[in-house]
């Protein structure tokens, strides 16, 4: 396996258009990078750029510290896997996994040997004697895996690979692609608008906006200090309420948040940042979901939307011309139009300049 490193890496199209803005990003050798933003942002482009199928306009691209910008696709030892599967209909779970080799001139001896153990890593050792059409979307996705992982590739692509699947099948897609990279040790970079995947599949995550990447890290660092508003409110299931706050400061040095219905005094932890949010005087507040707590007293909203999840409700609340959503336990049953009493865990109020949208640090 390799790692990739991209320099100020551009797309425009003939348009004029700009797809992919300058990104400089490295992933290291046996990382699993997911490329995560909303649809038409840049990350798929960025993909194809690696993956040899569009040319870039300015910028370098390095495998193993070798530039590829001018190389093509079979020369960069890639395996892309894509949102169709992609099978060859009239050939059998085996012959699709051996085409890549048959290709290659690959001997039949271990040709077949390769087939054997690539099956048996994806538990496909009973279907290879079947065709696609004989095959679940699930199973078939897995075809499409095995026949990437099979040339022992330098980098895995994957292009949104599972968004034609039901909520049940990706899951398990889910599992079964955590566990191959744990096998493989490969290089993956996969691309997807689903914050689930991202969260769950990735060492790092990159998020793109407008063909730029706004942030990187651990999908803990993304999720727990986001860099941006756009950030904070892209990552995340629900997403991060925004509440526009007054900050005054008081004679003694507190600072007071003010919105209509909400009043919150900042606790001690946030008085070095206290001043300059005095100075600022507005602010846009994050809180996420799970931290707004109901059934304690800091304010009172009108239910406006309950939605049932079995083991949990998620709760729309009027507040005085605004919106907040938050986790509630699923028992008592909650309803619409009844008043409901919460508080927030001020500890983990996100700021965010209401200019700039950038992150305001403590």
């Amino acid at each position: 396996m390799v790692a990739v490193a991209l320099s100020g890496l551009t797309k425009r199209f003939g348009n004029g258009a700009v797809a992919v803005k300058s990104v400089t990003l490295d992933v290291e050798d046996g990382e699993f990078l997911t490329l995560h933003g909303p649809s038409g942002c840049g990350k798929s482009t960025l993909l194809r750029m690696l993956a040899g199928l569009e040319t870039p306009s300015a910028g370098e691209i390095r495998f193993a510290g070798r530039s590829v910008n001018n190389a093509g696709p079979a020369e960069r030892n890639i395996a892309m896997v894509f949102q169709s599967y992609a099978l060859y209909p009239h050939m059998t779970v085996a012959e699709n996994l051996g085409y890549p080799l048959r290709k290659r001139g690959v001997p039949r001896a271990e040709c077949n040997r390769r087939i054997r153990e690539t099956a048996e890593l994806l538990k496909l050792d009973d279907l290879l004697a079947r065709k696609p059409r004989q095959l679940s979307g699930g199973q078939q996705q897995r075809v499409a895996l095995g026949r990437a992982m099979i040339r022992d590739p330098a980098v895995y692509l994957f292009d949104e690979p599972l968004s034609n699947l039901d909520a049940t099948l990706r899951a398990y897609m889910r599992n079964e692609l955590i566990r191959l990279h744990a096998k493989v040790k490969g290089t993956m970079i996969f691309v997807t608008h689903d914050q689930v995947e991202a969260m769950t599949m990735s060492t790092r995550i990159a998020v793109m906006e407008a063909g730029e990447i706004r942030q990187s890290g651990t999908p803990e660092e993304i999720y727990d200090t986001p860099r941006t508003r756009f950030v904070a409110g892209f990552v995340g299931t629900p997403s991060m309420n925004f509440i526009d706050m007054q900050a005054t400061t008081a004679a003694e040095g507190a600072v007071t948040l003010s919105a209509p219905g909400l009043s919150v005094t900042l606790p001690d932890r946030y008085q070095r940042g206290a001043e300059a949010l005095g100075r600022l005087g507005q602010v846009t507040v994050g809180i996420r979901a799970e931290d707004i707590v109901p059934g304690e007293t800091l304010f009172e909203g009108q239910i406006v939307v309950v939605e049932s999840l079995g083991n949990e409700q998620i709760v729309t609340l009027g507040l005085g011309g605004t919106e907040l959503v938050l986790r509630a336990a699923a028992r008592p049953k909650l309803r619409i139009g009844d008043s409901l009493s919460c508080s927030l865990r001020t500890d983990k109020l996100h700021f965010f300049s209401p200019q700039t949208g950038e992150r305001i640090a403590f």
